[in-house]
Parts: C-alpha cells; structure tokens; sequence
C-alpha cells in the first residue's frame, strides 16, 4: 500500500489539529515557522459546499503555504459523489493528502450524515472512504474519528476503517457524544495500536492520538504508553506557535517575543482575509476571530488582564493591535 508521505516521517509523528476559526493559513504560517509540525492539517472544509456555487468562499479555508508541507485538506459529508469531486478540488491544489472527518460531533454536522455520524454507518463511510481515494488518485488518504458515536466500539468500528486502506488514522480517545467534557481515554488509542498491529505490515495504517495533550513532552509520553506512531495536537496550541519546537518550548520565550509573535500574527490575518475599506469580503473572516487568539497570546504576565481587556473591547484593526500593544511595551517600538 502507499501511503505516500506517511512512509517519510519519523516518529513519533506530531501533527497540528485541524480547528475551525483557529488554524487558518495565518496561524498555520506562524507555527510552521516558529517550531513546524510534521504534517499540517487546514481547518475543515464541507464537501457539498465544495460543489456548490458556494464553493469560493469555501477554498479560502484550503489557502495554504509551501512552508507547511505535508499538508493535508481536511473535508467532511455524507455523499460520496460529492466526496470524490471534493477529493478532485483538493488534488488539483495539490495537497500532500486528504483527510476525512468520521468523528466531528457538532449538531449540524451529524444531521448531515457526516462527521461522527459515520460510526454508525460503516458501509457508507467505506463507500466515502473509496469515493476520496479515487478522487485523490493515488495520494494518501487519511480518517480522523472517535472511539464510538455514545460508547467505546473501536473493535467493531475500526475493521470497517481497515478494509478501506487508509495511510493512517487519527483516533480522538472520546465519543462522539462526550464532546471534549470529559478526560481523553488514551487506553483506546492503545487498543487501535494493537488492533492495527493484527494487520499484514503493508496493510497496517499510522495510528495517532488525539485529545488533551498540551506540550511535546506529554505527546511523547502518550506515544511511549500506547505505541502509537503520532499524536495530532490541538487546543495546546492556543496562543504557542512554539508548540512543535523541541528546542525552544513556550516557557522559554519572553512575554516581548509573545506580543511581537501576537501582533506578526494580527497582520498576516488582516492581510490574508480583511479586505480594505469599502473592498468585498475575503472568505467571511472577520477581525473577532483574532480575539480568541489575544485570550491566549495575552496570559501569565503581570498586567495581563487590563491588556487582554483593551484588546477585547478596542481593537477592531492591525493599528489598534499595535497602539495597545506599544502602550504597554514601549521596548518594543525598537
């Protein structure tokens, strides 16, 4: 089986979560350049938006840099014809790969069909599975997914996902149900290992996990417990584009490095996606979806909390960014 780039990483493999309204290009380009991930995910993309006259707006979300590669497109749905001219979209933007959500558990998406509703529907998600390789044309195609829709029934659950052939699965250790309320249960991502370990060697996909790992050290120790070959982290990025970075972890840069990495962010984000005044809109990104970032950037300092206020209430461009920023770090004007 190929797997295509899969089979030139080493391990462990630590890759970067897909979050909408988090890891936009902007983001992503932070990251990639201050400490990057093995492989990139873009947030996830609708593949019936993808086929509608929609679908503009859309391929914002699947802008991306050569700085990030292997980068994979991420896409959810629930018919296969239009999985596979999504599949096509994403291979003509030349993705390293394409990976299928099977676990999102948001209301809208499950009422699709899509997303973690596929756990109870194998044979359309094979079906889904087959539709994206075929669209892909021999580039790897991967499945993010949980270890069941309202119970744990990986057993039952992840044979299906075998059969299909995938480069690799990505196995978020809750149910569909539990949402991220309760402890990720890093025993399945174990259970997946040995269960994909049963396979003939050129049939076993990469197995990562996925779920409250917040720091290198704690991905690697999550890899030593469970033997999988990767962990794709998310939340812990919030506010550390040093995530990835071996050598300098967030705890060793100083609260001025943050802001400028804060404020660098803030432009790249109002030169991608806000258009100029009396321009049309650039993919439906406004300036708020910054502010979730500021929450993270603007923490653990003394004064922190007056900062993180103005920016919260007062800045609505790059310039306000930079005058709150600059009130407060006057070094930083040098």
């Amino acid at each position: 089986m190929n797997r295509g780039f899969w089979d030139k990483l080493k391990k462990p493999i630590m890759v970067l979560a897909p979050m909408a309204n988090v890891t936009d290009t902007a983001f992503r380009y932070m990251i990639a350049r201050n400490g990057k991930p093995d492989v990139t995910w873009t947030e996830f993309v609708s593949a019936d938006g993808l086929c509608s006259p929609g679908k503009e707006k859309l391929l914002v979300d699947f802008w991306y840099g050569e700085e990030e590669r292997p980068v994979v497109a991420q896409i959810f749905g629930a018919n296969p014809e239009n999985i596979f001219k999504a599949a096509q979209i994403v291979k003509e933007l030349k993705f390293d790969g394409l990976d299928i959500n099977m676990g999102c558990p948001d209301r809208a998406v499950l009422k699709q069909g899509a997303g973690g509703a596929l756990i109870k529907n194998p044979k359309l998600a094979q079906e889904i599975i087959l539709a994206a390789k075929e669209g892909m044309r021999g580039l790897p195609v991967s499945v993010k997914t949980r270890t069941g829709s309202t119970k744990d029934i990986l057993e039952e659950w992840l044979p299906h996902l075998f059969e299909a052939k995938l480069s690799a699965i990505i196995i978020h250790a809750r149910t569909v149900k539990e949402l991220s309320l309760v402890p990720a249960r890093w025993n399945q991502v174990a259970l997946a290992v040995k269960l994909a370990n049963s396979l003939p060697a050129d049939e076993r996909p990469f197995i990562l996990g996925n779920g409250d790992v917040q720091t290198l050290a704690e991905a690697d120790e999550r890899v030593k417990e469970t033997g999988a070959d990767g962990v794709m982290i998310g939340r812990g990025i919030f506010g550390n584009p040093w995530m990835f970075n071996r050598e300098t972890p967030l705890e060793k840069i100083s609260v001025e490095d943050r802001m400028r990495a804060m404020l660098e962010h803030t432009k790249l984000f109002e030169e991608k996606f806000v258009p100029p005044a009396g321009g049309l809109p650039v993919g439906g990104k406004r300036f708020e979806v910054m502010k979730k970032h500021y929450k993270a950037y603007v923490n653990n300092f003394d004064g922190a909390k007056e900062v993180r206020m103005e920016l919260m209430d007062n800045a609505e461009t790059v310039a306000d960014v930079e005058r709150i920023i600059l009130k407060h770090f006057p070094q930083l004007k040098n």
